[in-house]
Protein backbone atom coordinates (compact mmCIF):
# COMPACT_ATOMS: atom_id res chain seq x y z
CA UNK A 1 0.00 0.00 0.00
CA UNK A 2 1.43 3.38 -1.03
CA UNK A 3 1.62 5.98 1.71
CA UNK A 4 -0.16 9.22 0.90
CA UNK A 5 1.93 12.22 1.87
CA UNK A 6 0.33 15.48 3.09
CA UNK A 7 0.65 17.36 -0.21
CA UNK A 8 -0.37 14.50 -2.50
CA UNK A 9 -2.43 15.99 -5.34
CA UNK A 10 -0.86 19.45 -5.16
CA UNK A 11 0.99 20.55 -8.29
CA UNK A 12 3.88 23.01 -8.09
CA UNK A 13 5.56 24.70 -11.05
CA UNK A 14 9.02 25.80 -9.93
CA UNK A 15 11.02 28.24 -12.07
CA UNK A 16 14.20 28.25 -10.06
CA UNK A 17 17.96 28.53 -9.95
CA UNK A 18 20.73 28.15 -7.37
CA UNK A 19 19.60 27.34 -3.80
CA UNK A 20 16.69 29.12 -2.11
CA UNK A 21 13.79 28.24 -4.43
CA UNK A 22 15.14 24.75 -5.24
CA UNK A 23 15.32 24.05 -1.49
CA UNK A 24 11.68 25.15 -1.17
CA UNK A 25 10.73 22.94 -4.12
CA UNK A 26 12.58 20.01 -2.55
CA UNK A 27 10.60 20.37 0.68
CA UNK A 28 7.30 20.55 -1.22
CA UNK A 29 8.25 17.45 -3.24
CA UNK A 30 9.18 15.57 -0.06
CA UNK A 31 5.79 16.49 1.36
CA UNK A 32 4.18 14.79 -1.63
CA UNK A 33 3.62 17.56 -4.16
CA UNK A 34 4.11 16.97 -7.88
CA UNK A 35 6.84 19.46 -8.72
CA UNK A 36 7.72 20.56 -12.26
CA UNK A 37 11.15 22.18 -12.24
CA UNK A 38 11.69 24.62 -15.10
CA UNK A 39 15.29 25.39 -16.03
CA UNK A 40 16.72 27.66 -18.68
CA UNK A 41 18.28 25.76 -21.62
CA UNK A 42 21.76 26.01 -20.08
CA UNK A 43 20.48 24.53 -16.83
CA UNK A 44 20.37 25.50 -13.17
CA UNK A 45 23.60 27.15 -12.00
CA UNK A 46 23.98 24.47 -9.32
CA UNK A 47 24.54 21.82 -12.01
CA UNK A 48 27.96 23.37 -12.48
CA UNK A 49 28.88 23.95 -8.85
CA UNK A 50 31.89 22.11 -7.47
CA UNK A 51 34.15 20.72 -6.46
CA UNK A 52 32.08 17.58 -5.80
CA UNK A 53 30.36 16.17 -8.87
CA UNK A 54 28.08 13.20 -9.43
CA UNK A 55 27.14 11.90 -12.89
CA UNK A 56 28.08 15.17 -14.54
CA UNK A 57 26.26 17.54 -12.18
CA UNK A 58 27.33 19.27 -8.99
CA UNK A 59 26.61 17.30 -5.83
CA UNK A 60 24.81 20.42 -4.61
CA UNK A 61 22.33 20.07 -7.47
CA UNK A 62 21.58 16.50 -6.41
CA UNK A 63 21.09 17.65 -2.82
CA UNK A 64 18.55 20.34 -3.77
CA UNK A 65 16.76 19.13 -6.89
CA UNK A 66 15.70 15.52 -6.62
CA UNK A 67 12.13 14.36 -7.02
CA UNK A 68 11.01 16.68 -9.82
CA UNK A 69 9.88 16.52 -13.41
CA UNK A 70 12.58 18.35 -15.35
CA UNK A 71 11.63 20.87 -18.00
CA UNK A 72 13.79 23.16 -20.12
CA UNK A 73 12.03 26.30 -21.29
CA UNK A 74 13.50 29.56 -22.51
CA UNK A 75 11.15 32.24 -21.21
CA UNK A 76 12.73 34.73 -23.64
CA UNK A 77 11.21 32.68 -26.45
CA UNK A 78 7.57 33.66 -26.95
CA UNK A 79 6.33 30.17 -27.78
CA UNK A 80 8.11 28.55 -24.86
CA UNK A 81 6.92 31.29 -22.50
CA UNK A 82 3.38 30.57 -23.68
CA UNK A 83 3.90 26.91 -22.84
CA UNK A 84 4.98 27.87 -19.32
CA UNK A 85 1.93 30.11 -18.92
CA UNK A 86 -0.31 27.25 -20.02
CA UNK A 87 1.34 24.83 -17.60
CA UNK A 88 0.74 27.24 -14.74
CA UNK A 89 -2.83 28.07 -15.76
CA UNK A 90 -3.93 24.53 -16.47
CA UNK A 91 -1.98 22.49 -13.93
CA UNK A 92 -0.46 24.50 -11.08
CA UNK A 93 -1.76 25.01 -7.59
CA UNK A 94 1.47 26.81 -6.74
CA UNK A 95 3.90 28.79 -8.88
CA UNK A 96 7.28 29.21 -7.18
CA UNK A 97 10.13 31.28 -8.60
CA UNK A 98 13.26 33.24 -7.73
CA UNK A 99 13.68 35.30 -10.87
CA UNK A 100 15.84 38.40 -10.67
CA UNK A 101 13.86 41.15 -8.90
CA UNK A 102 11.54 42.96 -11.29
CA UNK A 103 11.88 40.52 -14.18
CA UNK A 104 8.78 38.39 -13.47
CA UNK A 105 6.44 41.16 -14.62
CA UNK A 106 8.33 41.46 -17.90
CA UNK A 107 7.29 37.90 -18.74
CA UNK A 108 3.81 38.09 -17.24
CA UNK A 109 4.89 35.76 -14.44
CA UNK A 110 4.19 38.14 -11.58
CA UNK A 111 1.35 37.47 -9.17
CA UNK A 112 -0.84 40.26 -10.48
CA UNK A 113 -0.70 38.96 -14.07
CA UNK A 114 -1.11 35.26 -13.34
CA UNK A 115 -3.90 35.61 -10.79
CA UNK A 116 -6.05 37.66 -13.16
CA UNK A 117 -6.85 34.46 -15.04
CA UNK A 118 -6.31 32.08 -12.14
CA UNK A 119 -7.34 33.80 -8.89
CA UNK A 120 -6.97 30.58 -6.87
CA UNK A 121 -3.26 30.31 -7.75
CA UNK A 122 -0.72 30.55 -4.94
CA UNK A 123 2.12 32.65 -6.30
CA UNK A 124 5.34 32.44 -4.28
CA UNK A 125 8.23 34.73 -5.11
CA UNK A 126 11.62 34.49 -3.42
CA UNK A 127 13.52 37.74 -3.73
CA UNK A 128 16.78 39.21 -2.52
CA UNK A 129 16.35 42.46 -0.58
CA UNK A 130 12.55 42.34 -0.38
CA UNK A 131 9.67 44.00 -2.22
CA UNK A 132 10.16 47.50 -0.81
CA UNK A 133 13.02 49.90 -0.19
CA UNK A 134 15.84 51.41 -2.27
CA UNK A 135 17.59 48.03 -2.74
CA UNK A 136 14.50 46.11 -3.86
CA UNK A 137 15.70 45.64 -7.45
CA UNK A 138 19.18 44.38 -6.60
CA UNK A 139 20.05 40.70 -6.86
CA UNK A 140 21.45 38.95 -3.82
CA UNK A 141 23.17 35.83 -2.60
CA UNK A 142 23.60 34.12 0.77
CA UNK A 143 27.01 35.62 1.71
CA UNK A 144 25.85 39.12 0.76
CA UNK A 145 22.90 38.80 3.11
CA UNK A 146 25.00 37.37 5.92
CA UNK A 147 27.18 40.46 5.51
CA UNK A 148 24.40 43.04 5.13
CA UNK A 149 22.30 41.70 8.02
CA UNK A 150 25.11 41.72 10.57
CA UNK A 151 25.34 37.92 10.83
CA UNK A 152 28.97 38.02 9.70
CA UNK A 153 29.74 40.85 12.12
CA UNK A 154 28.88 38.64 15.09
CA UNK A 155 30.38 35.43 13.65
CA UNK A 156 34.01 34.46 14.18
CA UNK A 157 36.67 34.89 16.83
CA UNK A 158 36.68 38.06 18.92
CA UNK A 159 39.91 39.39 17.40
CA UNK A 160 39.42 37.83 13.97
CA UNK A 161 37.83 38.78 10.69
CA UNK A 162 34.08 38.52 10.02
CA UNK A 163 33.15 34.96 9.08
CA UNK A 164 30.33 33.53 7.01
CA UNK A 165 28.44 30.57 8.44
CA UNK A 166 29.76 27.44 6.74
CA UNK A 167 26.35 26.46 5.37
CA UNK A 168 23.89 28.55 3.36
CA UNK A 169 21.64 29.39 6.30
CA UNK A 170 20.03 32.34 4.52
CA UNK A 171 19.27 30.46 1.29
CA UNK A 172 17.88 27.43 3.10
CA UNK A 173 16.05 29.52 5.67
CA UNK A 174 14.37 31.54 2.93
CA UNK A 175 13.27 28.33 1.23
CA UNK A 176 11.74 27.20 4.52
CA UNK A 177 9.89 30.50 5.01
CA UNK A 178 8.58 30.21 1.46
CA UNK A 179 7.23 26.74 2.21
CA UNK A 180 5.63 27.93 5.45
CA UNK A 181 3.91 30.69 3.48
CA UNK A 182 2.76 28.28 0.78
CA UNK A 183 1.35 25.84 3.35
CA UNK A 184 -0.51 28.65 5.11
CA UNK A 185 -1.88 29.85 1.77
CA UNK A 186 -2.99 26.34 0.82
CA UNK A 187 -4.87 26.10 4.10
CA UNK A 188 -6.54 29.46 3.52
CA UNK A 189 -7.46 28.44 -0.02
CA UNK A 190 -9.09 25.29 1.35
CA UNK A 191 -11.12 27.36 3.82
CA UNK A 192 -11.86 30.51 1.83
CA UNK A 193 -11.38 29.33 -1.77
CA UNK A 194 -8.94 32.09 -2.68
CA UNK A 195 -5.33 32.15 -3.79
CA UNK A 196 -2.50 34.22 -2.38
CA UNK A 197 0.67 36.12 -3.12
CA UNK A 198 3.47 34.80 -0.91
CA UNK A 199 6.69 36.80 -0.78
CA UNK A 200 9.91 35.78 0.95
CA UNK A 201 13.36 37.29 0.68
CA UNK A 202 16.92 36.52 1.64
CA UNK A 203 17.35 39.74 3.59
CA UNK A 204 14.16 39.32 5.62
CA UNK A 205 15.28 35.80 6.51
CA UNK A 206 18.70 37.03 7.57
CA UNK A 207 17.11 39.75 9.71
CA UNK A 208 14.87 37.11 11.31
CA UNK A 209 17.96 35.09 12.27
CA UNK A 210 19.24 38.24 14.00
CA UNK A 211 16.14 38.47 16.23
CA UNK A 212 17.90 38.02 19.58
CA UNK A 213 20.75 40.36 18.70
CA UNK A 214 18.37 43.03 17.45
CA UNK A 215 16.28 42.75 20.62
CA UNK A 216 19.44 43.25 22.66
CA UNK A 217 20.42 46.28 20.63
CA UNK A 218 16.94 47.76 20.97
CA UNK A 219 17.11 47.21 24.73
CA UNK A 220 20.50 48.69 25.53
CA UNK A 221 22.17 49.92 22.35
CA UNK A 222 24.87 47.24 22.46
CA UNK A 223 25.44 45.93 18.91
CA UNK A 224 27.03 42.73 20.19
CA UNK A 225 30.28 41.19 19.11
CA UNK A 226 32.06 37.99 18.14
CA UNK A 227 32.46 35.13 20.59
CA UNK A 228 33.87 32.36 18.42
CA UNK A 229 31.95 29.17 19.11
CA UNK A 230 30.19 30.86 22.04
CA UNK A 231 27.20 33.16 22.27
CA UNK A 232 26.73 36.64 23.65
CA UNK A 233 24.25 35.81 26.41
CA UNK A 234 25.30 32.51 28.05
CA UNK A 235 28.60 31.39 29.65
CA UNK A 236 29.82 28.68 29.31
CA UNK A 237 28.25 27.84 25.97
CA UNK A 238 31.09 27.12 23.54
CA UNK A 239 33.70 24.66 22.26
CA UNK A 240 36.70 23.76 24.40
CA UNK A 241 39.81 21.88 23.30
CA UNK A 242 40.39 18.48 24.88
CA UNK A 243 43.57 16.47 24.38
CA UNK A 244 42.29 15.00 21.11
CA UNK A 245 39.53 17.25 19.78
CA UNK A 246 36.97 19.90 20.59
CA UNK A 247 33.93 19.47 22.83
CA UNK A 248 31.03 21.93 23.07
CA UNK A 249 29.75 22.43 26.62
CA UNK A 250 26.48 24.26 27.23
CA UNK A 251 25.26 25.45 30.62
CA UNK A 252 22.16 27.55 30.05
CA UNK A 253 21.50 28.15 33.75
CA UNK A 254 23.29 28.37 37.08
CA UNK A 255 22.21 24.91 38.24
CA UNK A 256 23.83 23.31 35.20
CA UNK A 257 26.98 25.34 35.80
CA UNK A 258 27.17 24.08 39.38
CA UNK A 259 26.86 20.50 38.13
CA UNK A 260 29.58 21.17 35.58
CA UNK A 261 31.90 22.41 38.31
CA UNK A 262 31.32 19.21 40.30
CA UNK A 263 31.91 17.04 37.23
CA UNK A 264 35.17 18.90 36.60
CA UNK A 265 36.20 18.36 40.25
CA UNK A 266 36.13 22.10 40.81
CA UNK A 267 32.99 22.64 42.96
CA UNK A 268 34.46 25.84 44.41
CA UNK A 269 33.90 27.65 41.11
CA UNK A 270 30.14 27.53 41.61
CA UNK A 271 30.48 29.47 44.89
CA UNK A 272 32.96 32.00 43.53
CA UNK A 273 31.14 35.37 43.21
CA UNK A 274 32.87 35.90 39.86
CA UNK A 275 31.14 32.82 38.43
CA UNK A 276 28.10 32.03 40.61
CA UNK A 277 25.54 33.57 38.24
CA UNK A 278 25.33 33.84 34.48
CA UNK A 279 25.57 37.63 34.76
CA UNK A 280 28.81 37.25 36.71
CA UNK A 281 30.17 34.74 34.24
CA UNK A 282 29.37 37.06 31.35
CA UNK A 283 31.40 39.78 33.09
CA UNK A 284 34.27 37.31 33.65
CA UNK A 285 33.91 35.29 30.45
CA UNK A 286 37.63 35.13 29.63
CA UNK A 287 38.63 33.85 33.06
CA UNK A 288 36.02 31.13 33.47
CA UNK A 289 36.50 29.97 29.88
CA UNK A 290 40.24 29.76 30.54
CA UNK A 291 39.75 27.71 33.68
CA UNK A 292 37.30 25.29 32.06
CA UNK A 293 39.56 24.98 29.03
CA UNK A 294 42.61 24.13 31.12
CA UNK A 295 40.69 21.43 32.96
CA UNK A 296 39.20 19.86 29.80
CA UNK A 297 42.61 19.82 28.12
CA UNK A 298 43.74 17.19 30.63
CA UNK A 299 41.53 14.45 29.17
CA UNK A 300 40.24 13.12 25.87
CA UNK A 301 37.04 14.18 24.20
CA UNK A 302 35.45 10.79 24.86
CA UNK A 303 36.48 10.76 28.54
CA UNK A 304 35.02 14.18 29.26
CA UNK A 305 31.90 13.53 27.22
CA UNK A 306 31.22 10.36 29.19
CA UNK A 307 31.69 12.17 32.49
CA UNK A 308 29.65 15.24 31.55
CA UNK A 309 26.77 13.27 30.05
CA UNK A 310 26.63 11.14 33.20
CA UNK A 311 26.27 14.37 35.19
CA UNK A 312 23.49 15.63 32.91
CA UNK A 313 25.62 18.36 31.32
CA UNK A 314 24.69 19.09 27.67
CA UNK A 315 27.75 18.54 25.50
CA UNK A 316 28.67 17.39 22.02
CA UNK A 317 31.86 16.68 20.10
CA UNK A 318 32.77 18.96 17.21
CA UNK A 319 32.52 16.40 14.40
CA UNK A 320 33.63 16.36 10.79
CA UNK A 321 31.13 15.64 8.03
CA UNK A 322 32.61 12.14 7.81
CA UNK A 323 32.05 11.56 11.52
CA UNK A 324 28.46 12.79 11.32
CA UNK A 325 27.61 10.55 8.36
CA UNK A 326 29.20 7.51 10.02
CA UNK A 327 27.69 8.08 13.47
CA UNK A 328 25.23 5.50 14.74
CA UNK A 329 22.74 8.23 15.71
CA UNK A 330 22.66 9.56 12.14
CA UNK A 331 22.28 6.05 10.72
CA UNK A 332 19.48 5.17 13.11
CA UNK A 333 17.54 8.28 12.13
CA UNK A 334 17.66 7.20 8.49
CA UNK A 335 17.74 10.81 7.33
CA UNK A 336 20.42 10.22 4.68
CA UNK A 337 19.30 7.97 1.87
CA UNK A 338 19.53 7.10 -1.80
CA UNK A 339 16.45 6.43 -3.94
CA UNK A 340 18.04 3.43 -5.64
CA UNK A 341 21.28 1.43 -5.76
CA UNK A 342 24.11 3.29 -7.46
CA UNK A 343 22.93 6.74 -6.35
CA UNK A 344 24.55 8.95 -3.72
CA UNK A 345 22.74 9.44 -0.48
CA UNK A 346 21.40 12.90 0.27
CA UNK A 347 19.64 14.37 3.27
CA UNK A 348 15.90 13.80 3.35
CA UNK A 349 13.07 15.68 5.02
CA UNK A 350 13.80 16.34 8.73
CA UNK A 351 10.19 15.45 9.56
CA UNK A 352 8.25 12.25 10.10
CA UNK A 353 4.52 11.62 9.74
CA UNK A 354 2.92 8.95 11.91
CA UNK A 355 6.40 7.74 12.77
CA UNK A 356 7.59 7.45 9.18
CA UNK A 357 9.91 9.73 7.22
CA UNK A 358 8.96 10.39 3.57
CA UNK A 359 11.05 8.15 1.30
CA UNK A 360 14.06 9.47 -0.63
CA UNK A 361 13.18 11.46 -3.73
CA UNK A 362 14.01 9.96 -7.11
CA UNK A 363 17.32 10.89 -8.70
CA UNK A 364 17.81 14.03 -10.78
CA UNK A 365 17.71 13.80 -14.55
CA UNK A 366 19.24 15.78 -17.38
CA UNK A 367 18.06 19.25 -18.42
CA UNK A 368 14.64 19.03 -20.10
CA UNK A 369 14.31 15.28 -19.52
CA UNK A 370 10.53 15.54 -19.12
CA UNK A 371 9.72 18.02 -21.87
CA UNK A 372 8.05 15.22 -23.80
CA UNK A 373 5.46 14.92 -21.01
CA UNK A 374 4.07 18.36 -21.73
CA UNK A 375 2.00 17.04 -24.62
CA UNK A 376 0.21 14.62 -22.32
CA UNK A 377 -0.59 17.12 -19.56
CA UNK A 378 -1.54 20.15 -21.67
CA UNK A 379 -4.64 19.81 -23.84
CA UNK A 380 -4.03 20.06 -27.59
CA UNK A 381 -5.21 23.34 -29.03
CA UNK A 382 -6.82 23.55 -32.41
Amino acid sequence: MTRELPLTGIVVVELSDSASAPFAGKILAELGAEVWKVERPTGDSARGWGPSQWKGDGAAFHALNRGRRYLSLDIKDREQLTTLHRLIAERADVFLHNLRPGSAARYGLDAESLRVTKPELIHCEIGAFGKAGPLRELPGYDPLMQAFSGIMDITGEEDGEPVRAGVSIVDFGTGMWAVIGVLAALHRRHVKHTGANVDASLLETAIAWMSVGIAGYEADGDPGGRHGSGVAFIVPHRAFATSDGALVVSCANDALFARLCTALDRPEWAADPRFATNAARLANRAEIDRLIGERLATGTRAQWRHRLEAAGIPCAPVQTTAELVAHEQTRELGIIGAPEPGEIGVVGLPLSFDGLRPPPLHAVREIGADNDLLGSVLPTRA
